[in-house]
């Protein structure tokens, strides 16, 4: 990609789980993202039960459950719902979610 050469972004496809880690490491560090991230295997399980395209925005709840998923993005983003999603979640006590 164009714009990977002209930053300096390049990466050899890991051949390894831990070449994989290798390189989320470096892009955390790098990008100096505050937010836990997590790799997916080489089966890209998540990325396929999540679907990354079109864009979407989702809420998982305490048991690891998806609460919310929109629409397709952006046009399909529909902040409200979302922020009532979340609203209901966090009243409801970790306790009753056990």
């Amino acid at each position: 990609m164009a714009a990977n050469r002209r930053d300096q972004v390049l990466v050899e496809t890991p051949k390894s789980f831990d070449e994989r880690m290798e390189v989320a490491t470096g892009c955390v560090r790098k990008l100096g993202i505050d937010l836990p991230a997590l790799v997916d295997g080489f089966d890209n399980a998540t990325d396929a039960a999540y679907t990354g395209w079109p864009d979407r925005l989702y809420v998982v709840d305490r048991e690891g459950k998806v609460a919310y998923k929109s629409g397709p993005g952006p046009y399909g983003f529909k902040p409200a719902e979302m922020e009532n999603t979340l609203r209901r979640l966090l009243r409801t006590p970790v306790s009753a979610v056990r």
